[in-house]
């Protein structure tokens, strides 16, 4: 291996691994560092958007596999109500999605990057080397429990930063996240169930803890069509005593309140349930440096609309590479600081009013409110749909824009004006 690759990756998750497979796709020399050895268990929904299921397809991933399971849609709940949403046409994405263990995924799509020629170091840590505080080099350590079996310094010419919402490698480089910007916990566990094989997610957007109040978040059943289901919850920031939330009793409450068909009980779960922190809207920051760039749960690249990271994590991998590729081939590293107005062109107004939504959800009063208006109009709710999974066709921009603009308007002053338009 050359002390001297063209990019070294720092994680081998979604962004991580697609970062490497474009690189590596376009000929340049590409280690990735992985933490862990695969398969490594991630707390996730496990859930893959129609967005998700395009970038697997341009990377070649095979999709006909036992491990993997079709979904056709969306079942959402908003107390006794319910409404069931097809994933919706679309010019650019597929109308399916899909639910796969990351144990799974993450394996496979590492493995599409080292088929490209990416060198994949699994159980590796990462540490940046500094001179004046700037990126001179990446340490690699291989372990065997604390012990360093194998020790590397690497030069490379740019280094992805792609370790997770944590982002160690980043913060060792000044990198913060911004507090004012929506920040959530989340837990996931495995349940058996018959109704595995069910072809749509669940979504419930009322939740309660084990004393009966309402919490700012969300809770959904994910089937994996293998005797198992994916059951989590996620809560978010936007209230005041969000830190003091127990998230494993409101997991537990949610277990119990879940509909007769999935048979779930808590003594159904299957092995021990895991949660995760979720920086959303990019909150974290600076994106790029002289010689790295940040992407995926690193970056903060976390829909606020429903928590997914893993197509937002494969989408900035992709444009990161593109930009490396381009500066390597004309030895111009300032085109890396294109990455983040290229964020914002395509994602700024997008979380922008995502983060007026996150402000809904945490007041469990309006979102009942806005709840149980919009789930009654299955159009309005095919529209919500989109807009949650940012599946926005081009012509429903201009409609869209003032759906943008009544969303924020409503959680300002409250639900009276969705009320007014209908």
């Amino acid at each position: 291996m050359s002390t001297h690759p063209d990019v070294v990756v720092v994680g081998g998750g979604p962004g991580g691994a697609a970062t490497a497979y474009w690189l590596a796709h376009n000929g340049l020399s590409v280690v990735v560092a992985e933490k862990k050895a695969y398969p490594r268990e991630k707390a996730c929904g496990d859930a893959l958007t129609p967005r998700a299921v395009k970038q697997l397809s341009e990377m070649g991933f095979t999709f006909d596999i036992a491990e993997l399971h079709r979904i056709t849609g969306l079942r959402a709940h908003a107390g006794d109500l319910t409404v069931e949403l097809p994933w919706p046409d679309h010019a650019v994405y597929p109308n399916w999605g899909a639910v796969i263990r990351r144990t799974d995924l993450d394996m496979q799509v590492a493995m599409l990057a080292k088929h490209q020629g990416a060198i994949i170091r699994q159980q590796t840590e990462a540490k940046p080397e500094l001179d004046g505080g700037m990126l001179t080099g990446v340490v690699l350590e291989k372990k065997n429990g604390s012990e360093v079996i194998r020790r590397d310094v690497l030069h490379p010419k740019f280094v992805v930063i792609a370790d997770g919402s944590l982002s160690r490698f980043s913060r060792a480089l000044g990198a913060s996240r911004r507090k004012d910007y929506p920040y959530g916990q989340a837990m996931r566990g495995y349940y058996r169930s018959p109704s595995s094989k069910d072809s749509l997610l669940e979504s419930q957007l009322n939740i309660y803890d084990s004393e009966g109040r309402a919490m700012p978040g969300y809770g959904w059943v994910f089937p994996l069509g293998d005797g198992t289901i994916n059951v989590g919850v996620g809560v978010m920031s936007s209230f005041s005593n969000w830190k003091s939330v127990n998230v494993p009793k409101i997991m537990s409450a949610y277990v119990d309140s879940l509909p007769d068909y999935w048979e779930t009980t808590r003594d159904s779960v299957v092995g021990r349930p895991i949660g995760g922190k979720l920086p959303m809207s990019f909150s974290a920051g600076p994106k790029v440096g002289s010689n790295w760039i940040v992407v995926g749960d690193a970056a903060g690249a976390i829909n606020p609309f429903n928590g997914e990271g893993i197509d937002y994590a494969y989408e900035t991998g992709r444009m990161a590479a593109g930009y490396i590729a381009e500066a390597i081939a004309t030895g111009d590293r300032a085109i890396l600081h294109r990455y983040p107005q290229a964020l914002d062109d395509e994602y700024g107004n997008y979380h922008r009013v995502a983060r007026a939504f996150v402000l809904a959800i945490g007041n469990p009063a309006l979102m009942r409110s806005l709840t149980r208006i919009s789930i009654r109009s299955k159009p309005l709710m095919e529209w919500v749909l989109k807009v949650m999974a940012n599946l926005l066709e081009p012509e429903d921009y201009g409609i869209a824009e003032h759906l943008y603009h009544l969303i924020e308007n409503v959680v300002r002053v409250g639900p009276d004006p969705v009320i007014k338009t209908r």
